[in-house]
């Protein structure tokens, strides 16, 4: 690998990940001089993401996130020995990225090999600083966002993504034996496993959910000046991932919290008016969306 160029990592990495930018809240918009590092970013984290959940690393899991996070160390020290690293390590130079992000990254995909409950919504919301929140950092430091007061506002928003993503695919997560929905909140609402097993939208779901739902929507509104405070070089993408983010919690209600059998998505009609929402945007104190 020694051979490798840092032009052909790059291609390389773009090559991995052209069609998967789930993880990412920036996709086709980004400006192409920025590309090379989004895709370095993003080949690290699928990787890493792939050996907690994809079926053919089974058995191998720490292994595989072991030797990862040996060679994030070596990349940091200027030894990368594969195509994914030798683009990190020029990314992490020129961006001057924190390694505690890369790892924090590493550390959510671990604990998703062996945690499969929350007991808290504390013990969730930190399974999403280490999960969801390194992306938004991540993302301002590309664009050349260095103010720290931006940080908090990103986590937001990150934070009420990740969740809503959970809300959204409860049906999906169970079938993988994961809930996140906290132990706390489901004896509160007195939601037992086997209601969720059985897909029973009872009245005491349908109040969780609501609860659920509302702690997300008020991490999207403290978030939700960031999509003003950031330049026209990122503003319209963060405008469309808030409005996204935000609107799969109206889908869930829109369905009756029924997400046993109507998983909320967009539509190509839907994405159109998400677009058109994000153009029309007003800033926080004029007219709120």
């Amino acid at each position: 690998m020694a051979s490798v160029t840092v032009e052909e990592a790059f291609a390389y990495c773009e090559a991995r990940v052209k069609s998967h930018y789930e993880n990412f809240p920036v996709g086709g918009w980004i400006p192409q001089d920025k590309r090379p590092y989004v895709h370095a970013l993003y080949a690290y984290a699928r990787a890493a993401d792939d050996f907690a959940d994809e079926s053919i690393y089974e058995g191998m899991r720490q292994e595989k996130l072991d030797e990862w996070e040996r060679r994030l160390h070596a990349a940091y020290e200027g030894d990368a020995q594969d195509p994914i690293f030798i683009a990190l390590e020029a990314t992490v130079r020129r961006l001057a990225i924190p390694k505690e992000l890369l790892l924090d990254l590493l550390s959510a995909f671990r604990q998703d090999t062996v945690k499969q409950r929350y007991e808290t919504w504390d013990e969730l919301l930190d399974y999403c600083r280490r999960s969801a929140d390194p992306v938004g950092r991540l993302v301002l430091l590309v664009f050349g966002y260095e103010d720290p007061s931006l940080a908090p506002l990103s986590d937001a928003v990150c934070t009420a993504l990740q969740l809503a993503n959970h809300w959204q695919d409860v049906a999906v997560d169970l079938a993988k034996d994961r809930v996140y929905v906290p132990r706390e909140l489901l004896d509160r609402f007195s939601v037992k496993q086997w209601d969720l097993n059985a897909g029973r939208v009872t009245a005491e779901f349908r109040a969780l959910m609501e609860e659920l739902l509302r702690r997300t929507r008020a991490l999207f509104a403290e978030g939700r000046p960031l999509c003003d405070r950031v330049g026209r070089d990122l503003r319209f993408e963060l405008r469309l991932t808030w409005l996204g983010g935000s609107g799969i919690l109206d889908a869930i209600e829109a369905v009756d919290f029924d997400i046993f059998r109507r998983r909320p998505h967009y539509s190509l009609l839907g994405k159109a008016r998400l677009a058109w929402r994000a153009w029309r945007w007003k800033p926080a104190g004029s007219r709120r969306e």
